[in-house]
């Protein structure tokens, strides 16, 4: 019996001796690239109760049969940490909402700004660079990504108990570790707000900086491009509440 290092993630809930039936992009994965057989062993995971294992019980033209056998892990809480950007090109998007997932965000709010100049965002497609990023992380959830909203309503609505951390390009302020360090132990919800390619407007800062929950930092003395930016903050803040 072969056993797969391969992970898939399945859109429901798992439990002991369930069939599931694998379709579409990731059954044409398992069929014609890794070109499984009968028996074989394929780990899956739900984003709900954790990690299981899985034998491949029938391969056919438009799917794939899995048994589930094995409870491998249970789950683990993710840290409550949601990212706001503004939507980019949506090739660099896509590698921002990958390392995003890789690093642990829960929640991925696009957010159109002043200077934001990309129109429409394919939500699907985005949500499907989260499922592969967690697949290949061992991530055993997957972060949901909301609707596009403009930074107004955002900011009215913004949670009373949710820290917000500003990466302001134009702060003079410390940097983005040393700040977080001091406040750390002061909540356990964060957020990540990234700015669009030509940052925020004057009005717009003013606007962020206003909000109580706001602590702006500085990712240092160069303008990282939006992809880049996403990854250095949200590894500084792992960093920080590990």
């Amino acid at each position: 019996m072969k056993k797969h290092k391969t992970r898939i993630y399945v859109n429901k809930s798992i439990s002991l001796n369930l069939i599931i039936y694998i379709k579409d992009k990731q059954h044409h994965f398992l069929k014609n690239v890794l070109r499984i057989k009968s028996g074989d062993e394929i780990i899956v995971f739900d984003g709900i109760s954790g990690e299981w294992l899985s034998k491949v019980i029938s391969i056919n033209r438009d799917n794939t049969a899995l048994r589930i056998s094995k409870n491998l892990k249970k789950i683990k809480k993710s840290l409550d940490l949601w990212l706001i950007f503004a939507p980019i090109k949506q090739s660099r998007m896509s590698l921002a909402i990958q390392k995003a997932t890789e690093l642990g965000v829960t929640k991925i709010i696009p957010c159109k700004t002043q200077f934001t100049n990309i129109k429409n965002i394919n939500i699907k497609n985005l949500f499907d660079n989260a499922i592969e990023a967690a697949e290949q992380s061992q991530r055993f959830d997957i972060p949901t990504i909301e609707k596009e909203t403009d930074l107004m309503s955002l900011l009215e609505n913004w949670p009373d108990d949710r820290t917000l951390v500003f990466c302001d390009e134009k702060s003079n302020g410390k940097a983005i570790i040393e700040t977080l360090d001091k406040i750390k132990y002061s909540t356990t919800k964060w957020s990540v707000m990234i700015g669009p390619e030509g940052g925020f407007s004057d009005t717009e800062r003013d606007l962020i900086l206003q909000n109580k929950n706001v602590v702006p930092v500085s990712l240092g003395n160069t303008i990282l491009r939006s992809d880049t930016a996403i990854t250095v903050a949200f590894y500084c803040l792992k960093e920080i509440t590990s």
